[in-house]
Parts: structure tokens; C-alpha cells; sequence
């Protein structure tokens, strides 16, 4: 615990002050080690230094250090400060009890723990604990006393469903965990502690199943999570850049959520969660590529209509990516390819334009984005607005003024409208819609599919913590494909996915309900 810090401390990380181990550690007397953590706290006024003493004649002090704001001030002077003030020394013999006393009959909290170490004691009180020092003593009690504010619990504003649970995760890692706990409620389920940044000293949590997930994924993980080193994890995004396979991908190796219910569902199905504290999106990996066309609501509504939704993602990713390089490659290399009618129709729309296809495809494109990251931007009440006004001003104004024609406004809202079924995969989207357009402005057709092929290729051999990134996707087996391009009845899908959760294959035995029906 506290691995870095406690690295800072004793001089072991380049580029920080050497502290010898002598120079941190606790005394018997309590003016000495206020002193010491005043100047470890230099210049800090959110630290406090509350000296207070029993009310005898030959009264024990003591010097409670807390952070403001981050403390729950009424666990403080009533559970704390009061109980000892009012405690009396008259019925112990041995000075060795007094820590022991105050522990067990006095403090008043959930946990108190014995501490020596003061690279613990400042990572604790850093996070919302309270070090209470007492003279003659050269241990501290270490004492829970967080109090922070946290957001109330709402529904995710990027991931809303018509049916199924409305809760979502906040910026709490233990309410988050609260959230997962309360969905399995089993033994198995396990959550070990870490921190990671040698400045936020952020608190992480790896979650799995025990039984279920695979120890050689874990065990991977926790090497990539010691390799990391930096001064600050502010937010999930930078852990999963650091730890994902194919850095250079658009594509992610790492899926994020804020559902519990989706956190859930992969825990049993053997995948591993990562909490991070500050962050109500929780990272979720292996990822394989099908899991960006699955929400969680295909399991909450019945399977034809959830199977219908899916094909419909896995369309409009063609679309997203493949319609402007397609309609650039045929108007300007295959017009035989087009039927006449159309292209006649296309011919009269594009004769006063002064551009070739492929400049007004990339304006068009361009300026949706631009409108889109506008829209996301700007305030909520008036960001959509602005946005969708803004596109249709500024395609009619473009087609009025001739700097394009109207099929490419048609190609590019339909391209657009398509990003939006699949949001997590925006940034892939991107990349490889202009990557397909520039092979198909060269080569036509040629280009586009010297594309696919190059992108299955890309895909093929990414892995994602040593998991095909595929998986599944070419399966002839038909239990392999049951929750891959549609979604299976729950009757039939007995086991959890392949490899991944291989260590209890068996999700339900095979059920005879409907055949009893």
C-alpha cells in the first residue's frame, strides 16, 4: 500500500528529494512529531492540527491532523475529540493500555487501526482520514473520518435505455463498488486495492469473480498496472491508455462503462472490472470488437427485437465508414456502375459545382465533425440546437451557393446519423471513414477494398490482454455465434464466451423449460 509514495519517501524514485527512512518516523514525544508533519505539510492550510487534552490534573494530550473538507466534521468532535476529552485515566494502571482503551471504549468508528509507518499516515489522511498523535506514544491511531460530498446517483446521460436499471455510477469508488456489490452478492466476487500516481496516489480497484475470471488475465493486468508510473491519474482514460494492447489502434482493447448492470454482466461472464476513483466510468476488459455493437438492453427486451437492433449497429458501422468512400469511387472512376437514371440525376446536381467529388466529401465530412464536437461542447440546452440548425443552414446554404451538391449533404447526414449508433466507436469510425475515402480518391473501388482488406487484416491480429480481438466473430460452431451478430434466447445460451471465461465454462445447464411448454 502506498508502494510510491512510500518509493518518494525513502528516496528511491529519481528526480525527488532524498528523505532517509530516520528522518519520517514517529517519536514518544508529540511537539516532535507535530513539528514533523507541519513541515511535511508546508504551506498546506487545508491541514489541521487539532491540540486538545483530558480534563485531569496531569492530563495526556493529543493533536488530531485532518484535511478539511474531505473529514466528517461531526465524526470529529463527537465521536473523537468529545469521547477523549471526557475520558478519564483514574481506572488504568499501565500506560501500554491507553492506546488499547481508546480503541476498543472511547473512539467511536468504524475503523481504527494502529499506524508507525508515516508514508501510510499521510496517504490516509490525504484521503479524507484522521492521524490522531498522543504524547508518550510513538504510534498514531488511524482513524475513518471521510466525509467528502459525493454526486447523487442518476442515470448515465451517454448510455440511456428504455428498459432495465436507471442507476449509475458516480465519482466514489466505494459507492460504485456498493453498486456492484449489491448485483452479485456472492463470495466469489473479490476487490483488491491499489494506488497509482506518485502525486493523486489515486485509489484503484480490480474486480472479478473468483472461479470465473482467468488468473493469467489477472495476473497480466496487475504487471501492467506496477509498470505504470506517473504523477497523475485523473480520470480511467489515462489507465486505459497505458495498459491497453495496440496503442496505435483506433480501435480500444479496453471497454468503459457507467452501468453497473453492465459491469455485472461481464464480471460473470469472467471479465475483469477496473474502478477508479474520481470516475464514474469503469473500464472492462478483455474488450473484443463484437462488444461495441451489444448494449444492455438487447438483454432486457426480447431476442428478435434485440437481435433486429444489433444487425442495424453492425449496418450502420458500413455505412459510417464505407458510403462516402463508395460514392466518391463510383462517381469518379465507375460511372458505368451507377444506373442511368441516377446518374443523370447526380450529373445535374453536380453541374455548376467547381470541386471534384472527393474536396466536397471532405469539407462536408469535416464540417460535420466540426458541428458535432460544437454540439458537445456548448451548454446542453443549446448545443444540440445549435448543431442540428447549424447543419441544416449550412447544407443548404453550401448546395444554394454551388460549393457542393446536394448528394453529398444526403451522404454525409446519412454517415453522420450512423456515428450515433455506435458512440463508443466515434474515434474509430473517423479514422477509418477517411482512411477509406483518400484510398478510394486514387484507386476507385480498388482502393476501398485494398481498405477492408488492410482493416481485417489490422483486426485479425490485435489481441486484447491475449484474447483474439476477433473472437467469435468467424465462429461456425453455433454456440460460438449465439451472442455475436444476434442475440440468442437466454434457453440456449448455456455457455459463457470462449477463452475468456473458460475457467467455468457452464453459464446455465441446458433448460427444457420451453419444451415442457
Amino acid at each position: 500500500m502506498f508502494r510510491i509514495l512510500k518509493d518518494k519517501i525513502l528516496g528511491k524514485r529519481k528526480n525527488s528529494q532524498v528523505v532517509t527512512a530516520e528522518d519520517w518516523e514517529l517519536s514518544k514525544s508529540l511537539e516532535e512529531n507535530i513539528k514533523m508533519f507541519k513541515k511535511i505539510f508546508n504551506k498546506d492550510d487545508m491541514i489541521n492540527f487539532r491540540e486538545f487534552e483530558t480534563q485531569e490534573a496531569m492530563p495526556l494530550k493529543f493533536c488530531l491532523i485532518f484535511v478539511d473538507g474531505m473529514v466528517n466534521k461531526a465524526i470529529i468532535n463527537e465521536n473523537i475529540i468529545l469521547p477523549i476529552v471526557s475520558f478519564s485515566l483514574k481506572d488504568i494502571d499501565q500506560n501500554e493500555q491507553i492506546i488499547d482503551t481508546l480503541k476498543n471504549k472511547v473512539i467511536v468508528s468504524s475503523t481504527i487501526k494502529e499506524q508507525k509507518e508515516v508514508y501510510e499516515l499521510i496517504g490516509s489522511c490525504l484521503y479524507g482520514n484522521a492521524i490522531l498523535l498522543i504524547d508518550g506514544f510513538d504510534d498514531a491511531l488511524l482513524i475513518d473520518t471521510k466525509g467528502w460530498t459525493t454526486r447523487a446517483i442518476n442515470e448515465p446521460s451517454g448510455e440511456t435505455i428504455v428498459r432495465g436499471p436507471k442507476e449509475g455510477f458516480n465519482e466514489s469508488v466505494m459507492i460504485n463498488l456498493t453498486l456492484i456489490r449489491r448485483k452479485i452478492r456472492s463470495t466469489d466476487l473479490k476487490f483488491k486495492f491499489r494506488e497509482i500516481g506518485v502525486r493523486t496516489q489515486t485509489k484503484v480497484c480490480v474486480c472479478y469473480i473468483e472461479g470465473i475470471a482467468n488468473e493469467k488475465i489477472i495476473k497480466e493486468l496487475d504487471r501492467r498496472l506496477d509498470d505504470i508510473d506517473i504523477d497523475a491519474i485523473l480520470e480511467s482514460g489515462y489507465i486505459e491508455e497505458l495498459i491497453k494492447d495496440s496503442p496505435t489502434s483506433p480501435f480500444t482493447t479496453v471497454g468503459n462503462t457507467e452501468r453497473p448492470d453492465v459491469v455485472a454482466a461481464n464480471l460473470l461472464e469472467g471479465r475483469i472490472a477496473l474502478v477508479v476513483d474520481g470516475t464514474p466510468h469503469v473500464l472492462t476488459l478483455p474488450f473484443v470488437f463484437i462488444e461495441y455493437f451489444q448494449a444492455n438492453d438487447d438483454y432486457y427486451n426480447g431476442f428478435v427485437y434485440a437481435s433486429i437492433n444489433r444487425l442495424i449497429r453492425i449496418f450502420a458501422f458500413f455505412i459510417s465508414t464505407s458510403v462516402p468512400a463508395i460514392y466518391v469511387a463510383l462517381t469518379t472512376f465507375h460511372q458505368e456502375m451507377i444506373p442511368t437514371p441516377l446518374l443523370l440525376s447526380i450529373s445535374a446536381a453536380r453541374e455548376a459545382v467547381p470541386f471534384p467529388t472527393i474536396v466536397e466529401a471532405l469539407f462536408m465530412l469535416l464540417a460535420f465533425e466540426i458541428l458535432r464536437e460544437s454540439g458537445i461542447r456548448l451548454p446542453k440546452p443549446i448545443g444540440s440546437t445549435i448543431s442540428f440548425i447549424g447543419a441544416l443552414i449550412l447544407g443548404q446554404a453550401a448546395v444554394d451557393a454551388r460549393f457542393v451538391s446536394a448528394p453529398i449533404v444526403i451522404v454525409t447526414a446519412l454517415t453522420g446519423i450512423s456515428n450515433f449508433l455506435i458512440p463508443k466507436m466515434i474515434g474509430a469510425l473517423i479514422s477509418v471513414r477517411f482512411i477509406f475515402l483518400l484510398l478510394s480518391a486514387f484507386l476507385g473501388l480498388y482502393g476501398y477494398i485494398f481498405g477492408v482488406i488492410g482493416l481485417f487484416i489490422h483486426l485479425m491480429a490485435m489481441r486484447s490482454f491475449g484474447i483474439p480481438y476477433m473472437l467469435d466473430v468467424g465462429a461456425l460452431n453455433m454456440q460460438d455465434i449465439k451472442d455475436t451478430a444476434i442475440r440468442a434466447p437466454w434457453w440456449v445460451m448455456h455457455l459463457r464466451p470462449k477463452l475468456i471465461g473458460d475457467n467455468n465454462k457452464v453459464r446455465q445447464k441446458d433448460s427444457k423449460l420451453h419444451e415442457k411448454r
